[in-house]
């Protein structure tokens, strides 16, 4: 009940995100009962059918990797102060997301459902005189477990993964044990206190008096009765300003880079590798019209998408070094600064959109110089899920990271930024980007399509 109330009570901006998870969830599930009536009207084709499943499996990722961006920015189940008071800590708010996401993609899968069944004439009739014959399987009944099950699979992985991503951690540095303080007040203390510590105080602060009362009056700089006397020659101090300075909200100094960029490499080097070795051996017709590869093809590109989206916050962390270069101004400091700072926010994303953007480059260069059918409307499908969902997760991970740095636009907004320089450096950060991303892609896609051509 809740999550319904968070649901409907959001932005606008918050509905249409949601509404796009619900899409990519009922274009993923249409694909999952197409396979199932592809199963079905070809029993005698055991291979195909399995194969059919397996590539589905990648718009099942795009489409979890998707829901969990939208859930990270979801603005009704941030802790905020005072929740936890109602019993709204962070593990109900945990809950409360996956609830939500589910929600979202358990919508989708019945609008799935519904065209499927459509389509198949379980409702109205036949449409389109028969056209998906093929893979609607209309004169076979349809096995509701196994549909279900089926369309049980994005609700249940988006919500598992939201959850798994969002479960609350603990902030202290490791090694450091839970301690507790007097009256079994949670913290750690610098120092235990132990019994006869309060007593010595005590003791050394009545021995000091009366040594002092033995030495015959006050001691020089004091009154009578023990309080300091100010000099003539002193000035009174100034209390400090208590207005604070936004100095304090700009870009911090970026930490170390991410650790993932070796890996990333690694991998998308013994994809390439994988690619390669497997390029004259005998090729697996692909579903859909696509052109066929090796399995070891289809392995090496699986880890080069891999390679890509481990490298992808290293390489952002590096595009941003590259701006602060060679004496910056104030313009490239600051769009490098920022883009150091997002690089694990917004990196993997782009390494992911990379990954995508080489794979389809790739496969739309074999389809035009190969002798191969037509792509089929599955597999347009397909390719329409997977890119949009990954644009979409990028796109959610830039406002993600815009919303992050809003008290630091304020903060340069107040010292006298002009809006226009801040608009600059975002789009410097874009080019510097795409300076780089863009070569890669190509290059990875290249790389990719090489063994096939041969």
């Amino acid at each position: 009940m809740l999550a319904l109330r968070l649901t409907r009570g959001a932005h606008p901006a918050v509905h249409l995100r949601r509404l796009l998870v619900s899409t990519a969830a009922a274009g993923t599930g249409f694909l999952f009962l197409c396979t199932l009536g592809y199963a079905m009207a070809h029993q005698d084709d055991p291979r195909g059918s399995l194969l059919r499943l397996a590539w589905c499996l990648t718009p099942l990722a795009t489409t979890v990797y998707f829901a969990l961006a939208v859930a990270r920015t979801d603005p009704g189940t941030r802790p905020r102060p005072g929740l936890a008071a109602i019993g709204l800590g962070p593990a109900r708010l945990m809950a409360v997301t996956a609830a939500t996401t589910a929600l979202s993609c358990l919508l989708g899968s019945m609008v799935a459902l519904l065209v499927f069944l459509h389509l198949r004439g379980d409702l109205t009739g036949m449409p389109f005189d028969g056209a998906g014959a093929d893979f609607l399987a209309q004169d076979e009944p349809l096995p509701l477990p196994a549909a279900l099950t089926l369309l049980g699979l994005v609700p249940v992985i988006s919500s598992l993964t939201v959850a798994l991503a969002m479960r609350p951690r603990d902030d202290r540095p490791k090694g450091t044990g839970r301690t507790y303080g007097r009256f079994g007040a949670r913290g750690t203390a610098v120092a235990r206190e132990t019994f006869g510590s309060y007593g010595r105080f005590r003791a050394r602060s009545q021995v000091a008096q009366s040594a002092g009362s033995r030495a015959g009056g006050a001691a020089p700089g004091t009154k009578k009765d023990g309080t300091p006397q100010a000099r003539a020659s002193e000035t009174p101090p100034t209390a400090p300003p208590t207005d604070p300075s936004p100095l304090s909200t700009l870009p911090p100094t970026p930490q170390e880079a991410p650790k993932g960029l070796p890996w990333g490499i690694a991998v998308l080097a013994a994809g390439l590798a994988v690619e390669a070795y497997a390029g004259k051996t005998h090729t697996t017709p692909l579903p859909g019209g696509l052109t066929g590869g090796a399995p070891g093809t289809l392995i090496g590109w699986l880890l080069t998408a891999a390679g890509l989206a481990l490298a992808g916050p290293g390489l952002t962390h590096l595009c941003g070094r590259l701006l602060q270069s060679a004496h910056p101004g104030a313009l490239r400091l600051l769009a490098g600064r920022v883009l150091m700072a997002e690089a694990t926010r917004i990196g993997r994303p782009l390494g992911v959109v990379c990954a995508v953007a080489s794979g389809t480059y790739a496969m739309t260069t074999l389809h035009d110089t190969a002798s191969t059918p037509e792509i089929g409307p599955l597999t347009t499908l397909g390719l329409l899920l997977v890119t949009g969902c990954t644009l979409a997760t990028l796109a959610t991970a830039a406002v993600e990271a815009k919303h992050a740095r809003a008290d630091t636009t304020a903060a340069l907004l107040r010292l006298g930024a002009p809006a226009t320089m801040l608009r600059s450096a975002a789009a410097l950060r874009a080019g510097a980007v795409l300076a780089l991303f863009g070569p890669l892609t190509l290059i990875v896609a290249e790389l990719a399509a090489l063994p096939l051509t041969r």
